[in-house]
């Protein structure tokens, strides 16, 4: 039998999850989610087809959620204007991240993922509405402040970790060197290749020479690896310098 503080305590919690979240849909909390990482971290303007780029879908569709998520007060959009987060969808937007970063960490430290395979099981956990099971999460792996791609995790309070000052791969100089810190695509194909010529999160890149044809980038990976790496791939790895 569960006592009547369980239950008072399951009330408070559902409260919570109502007012925070007003009932919305996963795609709603996509959309987001979205907008939130096209803008961070300057809270820039962004547009219809930014976000249509991003999710491969016809600008039009954008435009019907943006009205809705405009209605409930969560973005300032008008039509042929920029896109921008209130207050309080910035607020649910920064805890979606949270949830889907700490989903991450979780598969891959305590479940042994591997890196690529954990984006789209976060992408469904991600909506788990119990605050009371994400800051559990949160204090079972020692309050994570990157995921494993180096994204930085929220806390609590919707604060990020103060990051080093990192550096775009493809922004190098010939013979500079980084460690690498974050990559900000988590794209399977993408992570799988990373994986394949050993590039992951901590190991060294040095840029060897830069080709003007088709600004791919010659690189030498952990002092003994020579590769070369395309503009699209580079402009996606980001470091510190060595």
């Amino acid at each position: 039998m569960f006592t009547p503080l369980f239950y008072v305590y399951l009330l408070n919690d559902t409260q919570d999850i109502f007012y925070r979240f007003k009932m919305l849909s996963y795609t709603e909390e996509n959309y987001l989610k979205i907008i939130f990482s096209l803008s961070y971290p300057n809270s820039l303007e962004i547009t219809t087809n930014d976000i249509a780029k991003k999710l491969e879908i016809n600008p039009a569709s954008v435009s019907d959620m943006l009205k809705k998520l405009n209605q409930k007060k969560l973005i300032d959009y008008a039509k042929y204007q920029g896109v921008r987060l209130t207050n309080e969808g910035k607020k649910i937007a920064i805890e979606i991240v949270r949830k889907h970063r700490l989903w991450e960490t979780f598969l891959v430290d305590k479940l042994n993922f591997s890196w690529d395979e954990v984006h789209d099981v976060a992408e469904q956990l991600e909506h788990i509405q119990s605050s009371l099971l994400i800051e559990r999460l949160y204090k079972f792996l020692d309050c994570p402040k990157f995921d494993p791609h180096g994204e930085p995790i929220p806390d609590e309070h919707g604060e990020f970790p103060v990051t080093e000052n990192l550096i775009c791969l493809n922004s190098c100089k010939n013979q500079q060197k980084i460690q690498v810190k974050s990559i900000t695509d988590d794209s399977s194909a993408l992570l799988q290749y990373l994986s394949k010529i050993s590039v992951s999160i901590g190991v060294s890149i040095e840029i060897c020479d830069k080709n003007s044809y088709d600004n791919s980038i010659d690189v030498i990976i952990n002092e003994n690896k020579n590769v070369t790496l395309s503009k699209e791939i580079s402009e996606k790895i980001y470091g510190v310098l060595l």
